[in-house]
């Protein structure tokens, strides 16, 4: 009955995606295109080279390795058919990026794009099984794929360990990847922190709360959960737990919450709902210092808990910014801001794609001059009652309206979301208010990124300001909004406004003004940023300079755009060009992720070349940093202006001195390919180009 309708499904894993002291390769690349590869012979997955490629970018964002020998890389791909897992434990052992060591223990989750829940209950349920140390030892001491296979299946969620999907037999397998507290992969810890059983602790014991969180909300999240959990039953306190994951999660209730003695937030991302809390001792760190340090963090719960002069959450705050005990675990301010301006970037981003992109367009198709008489076009004619250009100036001047008015919210969307990076919900307004009063002041960019912070704190400090509980409701949505637009947009007004606006006009000034060698250092300096870390601060602090003053009438402006796309393409480009001269250096996974960068470059994907940097970030990073630097120089040296903020080759017609922006991408694509492959060569070893073991992905390629 529980499995009729899926006893065709295969087992989401079976003996042949188990590998059992073998060695797979020298770094996690290797062993994850081993892996993929045993997915793929067992036709699991369409694409082992996809498959591959898929998990090594996600392992870019953020490391799967875990303390105790322990990696857990996945991924979901078009690539997967059905939902599996493969396992191999490894001799030699290969760093994934934990902070104690290489992993010697490593599991790979495919899941197929659609297959979101099954990927994450698969991922959570063995994320909380990989902190028992008895589960951790039984796959080490297992003795053959079997054993694996029983283990495995034994943590697994019932209807994901006899097939690939969901079966719907189980009412409450859903909230697997959600509360720790009513989640039957976390059964353990239901009982430890639970509504009171299994409680080894008197009636006069000590109390807790906790909530973690982590970036993805997937793995690190639950993980957290469960060693805090163990290690307040080892210290005989009750403890409740929130998982804010990726699926969600289920809010402590709001008597759990007053009767704690104190707070612990294991997060790297803000905590929602915060205000919750108000008033109650808190201790924060990141997410992996839970995992790693669970009981120390018990104990600093339970001195905050007796000490009056303890950090408190403050009441009646809606923000999310971490907040920080007297531990020193706590978020530094340098980290902080670079996650609040990168937020605000982010979210600007989209507006400055979208609406860049239709300009180009608008351009395309109604002339250069259609941003002339664009408004007028689109008030005063129609596709009935079309203008003297024909349907070409029509559409261009209809594509170019809407560009221009996408484009508009870049710097109110900028000081907006670094309000919210701030105080959340309640630092929208003020934010984008002060980004709004930027643009009319003439501040522009800088404006707008100081009036996002500036809002952001004002609507923190107006959080804290104590009133009776009947007007505490009105605070996120309207005395907080209210009060701090007032004073961010007081000060942008009566002080900030002219001097950022004086600022603004400067910069424009002296970057209208370069020309020689002082436009070729800036090209330099903008190449090397742009290749420096492929996607990340950065990189992206490079782009948005070039964004933010976007302006198709300035034309220093449209020239470092050039520059900023021309070395963002060099990465990929030229470890595609490497690898297709010397195959020999790269593995088989590499070999075909240079395949695929050979696209992404031409695109203006500079995380193209993430996975050959992380492989060997020492020979690949100033190879590509020497490349850029010499398209940025070249770009900004020819006079070539860019028009449309991404596209790469794709938004050709919207540049002048197109030949010149090929000439200097294909010199610093050259430049860079062959130092890295210059850098390889001298430096490899035997083992470094050595065909991979019978696991890599030639072995199931038809």
């Amino acid at each position: 009955m529980t499995h009729s309708a899926s006893e065709d499904r295969p087992a989401i894993i079976d003996v042949d995606l188990i590998a059992l002291d073998v060695d797979l390769g020298s770094d996690k690349a290797s062993v994850v295109a081993a892996l993929a590869g045993r997915l793929a012979s067992a036709g699991r997955a369409s694409d082992a080279e996809a498959l591959a490629a898929s998990v090594l970018d996600r392992e870019s964002k953020s490391a799967t390795g875990l303390p105790g020998g322990l990696a857990i890389p996945h991924a979901r791909a078009d690539s997967v058919t059905t939902p599996s897992l493969a396992f191999a434990r490894l001799s030699p052992k290969v760093d994934f990026g934990a902070p104690d060591g290489p992993a010697d223990l490593v599991f790979l989750i495919a899941a197929p794009e659609g297959a979101g829940a099954d990927h994450m209950k698969v991922l959570t349920a063995l994320a909380r099984a990989l902190v028992r140390p008895d589960f951790v030892a039984s796959l080490r001491d297992a003795n053959s794929a079997d054993d694996v296979i029983a283990l495995v299946r034994s943590v697994l969620p019932p209807e994901t360990t006899a097939t690939g999907g969901e079966t719907g037999t189980t009412s409450t397998s859903a909230t697997s990847a959600g509360d720790t507290t009513n989640s039957p992969a976390g059964a353990v810890a239901s009982t430890r922190a639970g509504d009171g059983a299994g409680e080894s602790a008197g009636a006069g014991s000590r109390t807790l709360v906790a909530v973690t969180a982590c970036p993805t909300g997937i793995a690190h999240t639950y993980m957290a959960a469960d060693a805090l959990t163990a290690a307040a039953e080892r210290a005989g306190v009750t403890l409740r737990v929130e998982t804010q994951g990726s699926s969600g999660s289920t809010p402590l209730p709001a008597s759990v919450i007053a009767d704690a003695d104190a707070v612990i937030f294991a997060t790297d991302v803000g905590v929602k709902g915060r205000e919750r809390f108000g008033g109650k001792p808190v201790i924060a760190s990141g997410v992996k210092r839970a995992i790693n340090e669970p009981d120390a963090m018990i104990a600093e719960a339970l001195r905050a808990a007796s000490d009056p002069s303890a950090n408190t959450v403050e009441r009646g705050s809606a923000a999310a910014a971490p907040e920080g005990g007297d531990t020193g675990t706590e978020l530094g301010w340098g980290t902080r801001l670079r996650q609040i301006l990168l937020t605000g970037v982010s979210y600007m981003i989209p507006f400055v794609a979208a609406g860049g992109l239709l300009i180009a367009l608008g351009f395309l198709l109604g002339g250069h001059n259609i941003g002339d008489v664009a408004a007028d076009i689109v008030l005063d004619n129609s596709l009935g009652n079309l203008p003297d250009g024909g349907l070409g100036a029509y559409l261009g001047a209809v594509l170019y309206q809407i560009g221009s008015l996408a484009f508009s919210f870049l710097v109110p969307a900028l000081a907006g979301y670094i309000a919210f990076a701030i105080a959340d919900r309640p630092g929208l307004a003020p934010g984008f208010t002060a980004g709004a009063v930027a643009v009319f002041v003439g501040a522009g960019f800088i404006g707008g990124l100081i009036g996002g912070l500036i809002g952001g704190f004002a609507a923190l400090w107006v959080a804290k300001i104590p009133l009776p509980s009947w007007a505490r409701g009105l605070m996120p949505v309207v005395i907080i909004p209210l009060l701090a637009s007032l004073i961010v947009g007081a000060l942008m007004f009566m002080l900030l406004g002219r001097p950022l606006a004086a600022v603004t006009t400067g910069l424009t000034d002296w970057l209208n003004g370069l020309s020689g060698g002082s436009a070729v250092f800036l090209g330099v300096i903008l190449g090397l940023m742009m290749c420096f870390d492929l996607g990340g601060p950065v990189n992206k602090a490079a782009y948005a300079f070039a964004v933010a003053g976007l302006d198709v009438s300035n034309i220093a402006s449209l020239q470092i755009m050039a520059a900023v796309m021309a070395a963002g393409m060099v990465p990929p480009l030229a470890m595609a060009l490497s690898s297709t001269i010397r195959p020999r250096l790269y593995s088989e996974a590499e070999r075909e992720n240079g395949k695929a960068a050979w696209l992404l470059g031409a695109s203006f994907i500079s995380e193209g070349a993430i996975p050959f940097a992380a492989a060997d970030p020492f020979r690949v990073i100033p190879s590509m940093m020497l490349g850029g630097a010499l398209t940025g120089g070249l770009v900004m040296a020819t006079g070539v202006t860019l028009s449309a903020p991404h596209g790469g080759l794709f938004v050709l017609f919207a540049m002048t001195n197109a030949v010149w922006f090929l000439l200097a991408l294909a010199a610093g694509t050259i430049v860079g390919g062959i130092a890295v492959t210059i850098a390889k060569e001298v430096t490899h070893t035997t083992d470094a180009i050595a065909d991979e073991p019978d696991l890599q992905p030639t072995a199931v390629r038809s």
